[in-house]
């Protein structure tokens, strides 16, 4: 015992010897750019800290200290832009449940008061003798967290994986646990250029020769300076810090925060003993924790890696400010949601139908075809003759320079009472039924999947019903052992095969919040049963959710829907068919989604069925290539479309040729003449701009001094226009 206490001292004075030669991080008294604007400066990096143990990492717009002696912990979070402290209190890196009993890993004891921390306050903290200890730490660069194979360029400025800086913390068990001897705990941050996001993970090694139980962790603990406060809590209910957190280990909504509830929890601070709230349930505490398991076993060389959690404080409560940081956040962590292909919902899969799909999307440009619900498709027939056939579709699609892939419904159904989640007393599955993931048919189902993209050369799944995050009690399933390990295995199992997916290029339509997975759309948010309401209700229905869900979403990566034909009925007056009677309706839902840079399901048998219906969808459709790095930039919120007036909406992106381009419906059946202010601070735009309508010639205008411009506006009845702004 006492040479390990020799070698662990020999080792921690190394480390703090490391931290000393770091380099001192560069600080400026003048303000640096808008990172929304133009992040090129903001480089992550390491730093030494302000004491000699400690260590920073920050990148220009965020920082995090960890003090390192005499255990780790992190003792700063500041928002760099407004010279903000986020962090009141000092907790834990992470808790451990091992073997059934709780340990904390690094932490320091002894702050008076929790409601700030002070400087001096930090050298009088002590270790708690009982945590994992800090012994050492690496510093390397991001690595990425499943292979991406880029085969659709639609964003040519997207980089994987992620640039900036990573550092692993190390711990060890004390020595009055000799049964965790063994246990190497690491705890890894990420924090990334040009952005204020961090991530964190940890990883348990055993490198014993008995198997342990991790029962349970939280691996992100933050005592965060409360949002606001409230006396009591009866009718006021104070929300969480303004900080955006949100982990790959999400599902079960459209929603990012509701997706994440079961893992995200902003709860009371016990230790915080001085809040306003004389109940002491101010919600400042954060942990990020799943609620149930993983319950899993850990055999002597294994390791075990959590999710990762995202943290990114917001700088103000501007919606519209928030909503662009989020969206960074998406393109930085998650670039394959840029990926945007045009695509067409070929109703029938007989070879005659779906050849003329394939035939009819080369023509206009369609990218690719989706063998849609209800057409027949079947992934799950394994049988040699069904796979050759898909082969042949999908090597003639190719041939046409077109992507082939197909519809598989994964929960939401019932198996049987042997393949079924069992839910605990009282409960039922998201969707009223659902498969395990780790039945015999959940993993023979898998096996299926794996094989058909392998042999077929399918270039999409669209998932839908995917793993809502239901439990199961069973105890005979061949991929659980039981309730506590049965969310955690089937979610590695979806997720495994996503990143599967994303390393060998094919495209995942996901209607859950499966992005960080590897999925690349979702849906924008939208009642299905919409679809068959009349057709000049679907226009404004179109528009009023791509507005609502870009508040959250990047245009690529939400899908909409066109129904060619029928769709939840509402018969003739609900539906295109035929085509060319209803040019000018299937115009204008072209133009509402193609117009903000959203792809649709066009789900019927045919894009086209005269030459003035081809001629329509084929110029719609170059004109949205021609703009394309554009039209898929993100949007700032301009006047929500009501069918009462004028709506509008504008694409920015001040890294491009074209800063901006501004999309303007008029739903009236009478033109009309309107003067709008919209802003144009994120274009870049500082000074002037040159704007020109459609295709005419551009115009010279000097901004105000809020970055707006007074833009008159003349279109007629019931039509579209833009205006590109350089």
């Amino acid at each position: 015992m006492r040479l390990l206490q020799v070698l662990l001292s020999i080792v921690f004075t190394a480390s703090i010897a490391l931290a000393q030669n770091l380099p001192t991080e560069p600080i400026s008294d003048s303000p640096g750019p808008d990172w929304l604007i133009d992040a090129s400066s903001y480089s992550a990096a390491v730093y030494r800290g302000q004491e000699e143990n400690e260590i920073t990492l920050s990148n220009g717009l965020i920082r995090r200290t960890l003090r390192i002696a005499p255990n780790a912990a992190t003792v700063a979070l500041d928002d760099l832009r407004t010279n903000e402290s986020l962090l009141r209190g000092v907790k834990p890196e992470a808790l451990l449940t091992i073997n059934g009993t709780e340990y904390e890993v690094g932490g320091l004891k002894g702050q008076p008061n929790y409601a700030y921390l002070l400087p001096e306050w930090i050298d009088g903290l002590t270790s708690n003798p009982g945590a994992f200890h800090y012994v050492g730490h690496e510093i390397g660069v991001p690595e990425e967290r499943m292979p991406w194979k880029r085969v659709r360029h639609h964003a040519p400025d997207a980089v994987w994986p992620p640039r900036g800086v990573s550092l692993r913390m190390d711990y060890r068990a004390p020595e009055s646990i000799p049964a965790l001897k063994d246990i190497r705990v690491a705890v890894h941050y990420e924090l990334y250029d040009g952005i204020p996001v961090m991530s964190k993970r940890i990883t348990v090694h055993n490198a014993g020769a008995k198997s342990v139980t991790l029962n349970a962790f939280t691996s992100e603990i933050l005592a965060a300076v409360e949002f606001g406060s409230a006396v009591d809590t009866r009718e006021y209910i104070v929300q969480p810090p303004n900080i955006h957190v949100e982990t790959d280990y999400a599902f079960a909504n459209f929603n990012v925060d509701e997706a994440n509830h079961h893992v995200v929890h902003w709860q009371p601070d016990p230790d915080y003993a001085t809040q306003v709230n004389y109940q002491r349930l101010t919600p400042c505490l954060l942990k990020v924790s799943p609620e149930i398991g993983p319950e899993q076993t850990i055999s002597p060389d294994e390791t075990f890696e959590s999710f990762h959690t995202f943290v990114m404080p917001y700088e103000s409560t501007d919606r519209e400010r928030n909503g662009l940081a989020l969206k960074r956040l998406y393109r930085t962590l998650a670039p394959w949601t840029t990926e945007n292909p045009l695509m067409m919902h070929a109703r029938f899969a007989d070879w005659e139908r779906v050849k003329i799909a394939i035939d009819q999307a080369a023509e206009v440009g369609f990218e690719m075809v989706i063998l849609t619900f209800g057409s027949g498709f079947n992934i799950e027939d394994d049988s040699e003759e069904y796979i050759a056939k898909m082969k042949q579709y999908a090597d003639y699609a190719h041939e046409k320079g077109v992507e082939l892939g197909g519809y598989s419904l994964l929960s939401s159904r019932s198996i049987d009472n042997a393949n079924n989640v069992i839910m605990p007393e009282g409960e039922t599955p998201t969707f009223g039924n659902a498969p395990c993931l780790e039945s015999q048919w959940g993993q023979a189902y898998f096996k299926k999947l794996y094989a058909f993209y392998e042999a077929t050369g399918f270039n999409l799944l669209e998932h839908d019903g995917s793993y809502p995050g239901d439990p199961c009690t069973a105890t005979d399933h061949p991929g659980h052992k039981g309730y506590g390990d049965s969310r955690w295995n089937q979610y590695e199992t979806i997720a495994d095969f996503y990143a599967w997916c994303r390393a060998n290029g094919i495209y995942l339509n996901v209607p859950d919040y499966y992005y960080l997975a590897g999925s690349s759309k979702c849906g924008m948010g939208y009642r299905e049963t919409n679809w068959s309401l009349p057709r000049a209700q679907q226009v404004i229905h179109t528009r009023q959710n791509i507005h609502d869900g870009a508040w959250q979403k990047t245009p690529s990566m939400g899908w909409m829907f066109v129904p060619l034909t029928e769709y939840h009925g509402g018969g003739a007056a609900a539906t295109i068919e035929p085509l060319h009677e209803h040019r000018d309706h299937y115009q204008a839902m072209m133009h509402g989604n193609l117009g903000m840079g959203v792809q649709a399901c066009y789900r019927g048998p045919r894009l086209f069925d005269t030459k003035e219906t081809k001629a329509m969808v084929s110029e719609t459709v170059a004109w949205y290539k021609k703009y394309r790095d554009i039209l898929e930039s993100d949007m700032v919120h301009g006047r929500r479309a009501d069918g009462r007036d004028i709506d509008w909406m504008l694409h920015v992106n001040p890294n491009l040729e074209h800063k901006g381009m501004l999309v303007v419906y008029n739903p009236l059946d009478q033109p009309v003449t309107r003067t709008i202010r919209p802003n144009l601070y994120y274009t870049g735009a500082t000074a002037t701009i040159r704007l020109r309508e459609q295709e005419g010639f551009p115009t010279k205008y000097i901004l105000n001094r809020d970055y707006t411009i007074e833009l008159k506006v003349k279109i007629p009845a019931d039509s579209f226009t833009w205006f590109v702004i350089e």
